[in-house]
């Protein structure tokens, strides 16, 4: 599998979150990769810093946000953003590294990114 940093994913998330409202999420610790050649039939997924290694190296927590090159790049803007605010959903209020599951209490991952995509176009069109 071949790994290469995805700037134009940074970029858009960095986009993301100045329209949309989360807080809680600091961009600076997220990084963002292209991968090629995985077997997942995933378009992206995010992956945690456990906490056991952010006190063994001594550093804050993390996020990788990782995009399937084969299944990422087809996907228009809209599927593009929306998958990205997928994935940032999946990071927890205190940004402690670890990830929130797709269902919780009172709390359904996709059904909130799909609003919050609603949100997203809302917002992003009255600041053009």
């Amino acid at each position: 599998m071949e790994w290469e940093e995805a700037k134009e994913v940074k970029r858009d998330i960095r986009k993301i979150l100045k329209v949309i409202e989360l807080p809680h999420v600091k961009h600076v610790r997220i990084f963002c990769y292209r991968t090629q050649g995985s077997k997942s039939r995933a378009y992206a997924r995010i992956w945690a810093f456990p906490k056991i290694f952010q006190q063994a190296l001594g550093i804050e927590p993390a996020y990788v946000i990782e995009v399937l090159a084969k299944y990422y790049d087809k996907l228009n803007e809209d599927q593009k953003t929306h998958v990205l605010i997928h994935e940032l959903l999946h990071i927890p209020k205190n940004f402690s590294g670890s990830l929130l599951p797709h269902r919780g209490r009172n709390r359904h991952l996709e059904s909130q990114a799909k609003k919050l995509f609603i949100e997203y176009k809302k917002l992003a069109k009255n600041l053009t």
